[in-house]
């Protein structure tokens, strides 16, 4: 039935398409009025195991959690592997409440964009790294005082199996001065859905969740440490995924 897979793809998009106009629409007129996690809970977590399903049910597109014991009771700052879409839908749908540290452009975007900044994104200027630190280490400090998780994606952008990028120290910072563990989240969906195109092929995307890590001091060298260590752990766990053929 591989044949059909083109189809399936085209059928996945058209879905995803239709039901992120008409949510973000019906999202535009009511989630003004609820509180922070109401809202959350309706515009994103609704929304976004939704896509998570349609790529199950339509693509064939299955996954796997491993490490839930490690998350810890109270929200903290989650540095996760970046290498495809997907894993943005699951983990806004994992985590609640949540606020992503994105590029500001896509709150530009009509209804999608309008209906995001509805949820307290991190939302940066990558041309501006400098602002874009002091920006992380602001709203990202609130977030977590708000009783929100703050997912970084440390690689900046999507990086194609087989390689790496290196991680900006924003999380790492950030749980330092917070006095909070980072939460390592390694997977291997890039290779199920790839960076660039539209081709997605089904299989069985294997999440694990690391230990949560916290620094042993305070300072400069402590978040590069903390930074190095949470790096080092995702880019092992990733490799042996890709060389499992998981």
């Amino acid at each position: 039935m591989n044949f059909l897979l083109p189809v399936r793809v085209a059928l996945f998009y058209l879905m995803l398409a239709f039901t992120a106009f008409v949510w973000c629409l019906v999202s535009l007129v009511f989630a003004p009025f609820m509180s922070f996690r109401k809202r959350y809970r309706f515009v994103v977590q609704t929304w976004c195991r939704g896509a998570v399903w349609l790529a199950k049910a339509i693509v064939g597109l299955r996954y796997e959690i491993r490490g839930q014991e490690n998350i810890p009771d109270k929200p903290c700052v989650i540095l996760s592997k970046h290498q495809s879409t997907w894993e943005t839908f699951f983990l806004s749908a994992y985590f609640e409440p949540l606020s992503q540290v994105l590029k500001r452009e896509l709150l530009y975007v009509p209804f999608f964009g309008w209906a995001i900044m509805l949820l307290k994104p991190i939302a940066i200027d990558r041309n501006n790294p400098k602002a874009a630190l002091r920006q992380v280490a602001k709203q990202g400090q609130e977030r977590l005082d708000q009783g929100a998780w703050v997912l970084i994606f440390p690689e900046g952008t999507r990086v194609p199996v087989g390689q790496t990028g290196k991680f900006s120290r924003s999380g790492a910072a950030l749980a330092v001065n917070a006095k909070l563990p980072v939460l390592p989240i390694a997977h291997n969906a890039g290779t199920f859905w790839p960076k660039s195109g539209w081709s997605k092929r089904p299989g069985t995307i294997q999440v694990v969740i690391g230990p949560a890590m916290y620094a042993e001091s305070e300072g400069p060298r402590a978040t590069a440490e903390l930074n190095q260590r949470a790096e080092d752990w995702v880019n092992i766990q990733v490799r042996q995924l890709e060389e499992g053929g998981a």
